[in-house]
């Protein structure tokens, strides 16, 4: 068996390979041109650049590494699908012309499937990340207010259905009222656009894992980054779907979020009101 990373943005890639490597574990990286860091290169063994919609690049690839297993880890923007830059070539091109939909879900499923239908099986993104998924209950010091609490038992099952409709992963949530939700601009930007409209007043932010959530791939994310941007708009809580959500830099997000009195919970979908509050 020999696995094959297609490589998108951020630290995720990254961690991936670091714990591979501990398991004494070769992946031969496919890095998107448009979004992968690259010093990449400075930690893979393999790397082959490719665009975002060479899909018959990427096959040709992991055939040539006699790739079996497939990996999908870090974020590829939505919208490059929609630049001019993000070329396809005519495999990708008779793949978008099947989809009915292009939402997240239907590309990277058909992405999936031809993948599939070239032997190389798409496996779960957090094979090698088991470690770093959300636990349940109160992950940070402080506790949630009754406020807070009661912000997130509303907003968690708005964001579930927002997630199941493919448009979005996180909402941000004031006094029982949706204030921004999620599309394609991501975690980061959603949370400062509702300070933006809360005039940096408290507010929740709510982040979860689609109600079928597939692992192989779109698997939430919140790390450093997610904080710093939370404190910078105002907002003062986050609920993250528990076993489902990866969190970066685990005990540095936790210090940070201690550091700013921001409150961090872990929830299943299907929330117990008692989790992480106090009266």
């Amino acid at each position: 068996m020999k696995y094959g990373l297609i490589a998108g943005n951020g630290r995720f890639p990254f961690l991936l390979l670091e714990n591979a490597r501990e398991q004494g574990i070769e992946i031969a990286v496919a890095a998107i041109k448009e979004e992968t860091n690259p010093e990449i290169e400075s930690v893979a063994a393999k790397v082959e650049w490719i665009g975002v919609g060479q899909l018959g690049h990427l096959i040709r690839f992991f055939k040539r590494e006699q790739v079996t297993h497939a990996i999908m880890a870090g974020q590829v923007k939505h919208r490059q699908i929609f630049r001019l830059s993000a070329i396809p070539d005519l495999k990708m091109v008779r793949l978008l012309a099947r989809l009915a939909m292009k939402n997240t879900d239907s590309l990277i499923g058909a992405v999936a499937a031809e993948l599939e239908q070239n032997g190389i099986t798409l496996v779960d993104s957090t094979s090698f990340l088991t470690k770093l998924l959300a636990p349940t209950g109160q992950i940070s010091r402080r506790p949630l207010s009754r406020d807070e609490q009661r912000d997130i038992e509303f907003g968690i099952r708005m964001a579930a259905h927002i997630a199941g409709l493919d448009i979005g992963q996180t909402i941000a949530v004031k006094d029982r009222a949706v204030v921004a939700v999620e599309a394609m601009e991501g975690t980061d930007a959603v949370i400062q656009r509702a300070g933006e409209i809360t005039a940096r007043r408290p507010f929740v932010v709510i982040k979860v894992a689609k109600p079928n959530q597939d692992m192989r791939f779109d698997v939430p994310v919140v790390g450093v980054g997610t904080v710093e941007a939370m404190r910078d708009a105002g907002a003062t809580a986050i609920s993250i779907t528990a076993g489902r959500t990866i969190m970066f830099d685990r005990d540095e997000l936790i210090d940070l979020a201690n550091r700013y009195r921001i409150a961090v919970v872990g929830m299943p979908l299907e929330i117990d009101s008692s989790i992480g509050s106090r009266e």
